[in-house]
């Protein structure tokens, strides 16, 4: 399951959705709004994203990572709006039998979230400018569409 909020993302109940009495291990990741990148002092993100194609490719990401590692489970959910230093932008939590299963399926959907959703970021700098980053999506209808 993918999810975009715009509101705070609340862990526990994503926690018990993936329990599971076969499961061993759940190994989550969290991503935090940090106050810096590439030297620049940020003091607020947004996220903006084209939500149905975000949803349709996360999906299929969740499904390859099952097709691939022994897993039984993956919930993801992304922020998109405002957000400020040390909010919580991204969850994924991903339940295995196993612990290594686990690690590497979480790795594997959280780099291909990254790279392939339409989700953009907007980083506010401490100087009063700000920029969008980060905005290359590898989805092909996407390339090109967002400024």
């Amino acid at each position: 399951m993918f999810k975009l909020s715009k509101t705070t993302i609340e862990i526990e109940p994503l926690k018990s959705a993936l329990s599971d009495p076969r499961a061993g291990a759940l190994t989550t990741f969290e991503g935090w709004v940090r106050n810096h990148n590439e030297g620049h002092d940020v003091t607020l993100l947004e996220y903006e994203a084209m939500e149905s194609l975000a949803i349709t490719e996360a999906e299929r990401i969740i499904t390859e990572a099952k097709e691939k590692f022994s897993i039984y489970d993956a919930i993801c959910v992304h922020r998109k709006g405002a957000l400020q230093i040390g909010d919580l932008a991204v969850w994924l939590g991903v339940t295995a039998a196993h612990r290594g299963e686990a690690f590497d399926a979480c790795r594997y959907i959280i780099d291909e979230i990254k790279t392939r959703l339409p989700i953009w970021k907007k980083e506010h700098y401490k100087n009063g400018t700000s920029g969008w980053v980060n905005c290359q999506c590898s989805h092909p209808a996407e390339v090109g569409t967002h400024e």
